[in-house]
This record gives C-alpha cells, structure tokens and sequence, in this order.
C-alpha cells in the first residue's frame, strides 16, 4: 500500500503538469504575419474580474510603421467594459468598449495598449493623418463605406489589412452611439487624471482624428506587440 506521503506528491505532480499545460497554450508572433488563430470577430477567452485578456487568439499582422498590431478590436470581457447598447451581437461583430483604466489592463501578454506616439506611427506610416482613415478602415462593416469599385459612396481601402470597424462609443450615464458609423480607440497616453488621447474615424471621412476624452468613455481597443 502507497504511504499517504506518496499520494500527495502525485497529486501534485499531477496538478503542475494541468497548470504548465495551460500557461504554455497561448501562440507566438511569427515575424509579422497573422496569427494561427483568431475569433474571427468573436469572443477571446473571457476574464470576469478586471484582469487582463488573452490576446494570442487574435489576428495580429506587422504594419508599414514596422510594429505589429492586432487587427481586430479586443473582444475580452473584463471589468470596465461593455457591449456597444448592452447587445452581445455588437460585441461579437465590432468588439467590445473598455474605459481607459480597462484598456489599459486588457492589453497584456507581451502586448500593450498603444501610446499617442505610436498612433502617429501608424498614420504616418500609411500616409499621414489627412487620408490615414481610409487606409486603416475595413472594407465591410461602415455605413456607406467601401474599397473601390464597391459602388459605396465613401472610401474605406483597407490598403494594409489592419481593419478597423466602427464600434461606436459610450458614456458613463449608460448611452451609446454611433455603432457602424464612427469608432473611437484609446491610446495609453493621459493628459491629467481625468483625460486621455484617443482615435477616431468616421464612415464619411478619410482622416483620423485626435482628441482628449474622459477616461470613462467606452472605447474599442487594438493592442500592439511589445
């Protein structure tokens, strides 16, 4: 008969394999491409505390300012969080919005949310800030707003496969707006304890916008490569 001592210890050797098993599931960059895994604009795995989010399972691709960014918007269930209108629908198509503090936390892993430099990276990179939109934005998804030759009445190019969709935006008093017409995304950098710089881009315009917000806005939120 096995000592009880004996027990334990396989117990725990059993449980070390469970936990190493599970921390090692996430995929590494490999040099710029998209991932080998991805939501395709669904759910990644859900944190239901305030913790940060697995952001392995997301399409990421390298961009001509040579950082890669994932080009999806975060769709991970932290607290700080919400469905564009509270419908799960938006959150599954568009991705979820996070508050400054949330956007902050969501992005981990090797990935970070991006600073305001490193938004002007990007628009640089793709041509500067005037027409960067419709570079950036996704070909489906925008009211009105498609590639060349769609018939759509404005332009969305999606020349760099980075993808952006429209998940709208909200407010602290539980509203929201414009869902499949503008979006709004949160970059790390704060100008005092109440605002912070984000991005924005709308269905009828080539640029991308900058402004400083309330960090208690709903944003959408794109992680970049550390």
């Amino acid at each position: 008969m096995r000592s009880i001592f004996s027990k334990i210890a396989l117990l725990a050797v059993f449980g070390f394999a469970l936990t190493f098993t599970f921390s090692c599931s996430g995929g590494d960059d490999d040099g710029g491409g998209n991932s080998s895994g991805s939501n395709s604009g669904g759910t990644s795995s859900p944190s239901s505390g305030g913790g940060s989010c697995n952001i392995s399972s997301y399409k990421y691709k390298k961009m001509p300012d040579g950082k890669t960014w994932m080009t999806e918007n975060l769709n991970c269930k932290v607290a700080g969080s919400e469905c564009n209108g509270k419908e799960e629908s938006n959150c599954n198509t568009y991705g979820r919005l996070y508050t400054w503090e949330a956007a902050k936390k969501a992005c981990s892993g090797g990935w970070h949310l991006p600073s305001d430099d490193e938004w002007d990276a990007l628009d640089t990179s793709v041509g500067g800030s005037l027409t960067a939109g419709k570079h950036l934005k996704a070909k489906e998804g925008w009211n009105s707003c498609g590639p060349t030759g769609s018939g759509e009445s404005y332009s969305c190019e999606d020349t760099y496969g980075f993808s952006a969709l429209p998940g709208g935006d909200g407010n602290s008093d539980g509203s929201f707006y414009y869902v499949g017409k503008s979006g709004h995304w949160w970059t790390a950098t704060e100008s005092n304890a109440f605002n912070a710089y984000g991005r924005d881009m709308d269905y009828h315009k080539a640029y991308v916008g900058r402004g400083l917000y309330e960090k208690v806005y709903f944003f959408s939120v794109r992680c970049v490569q550390d």
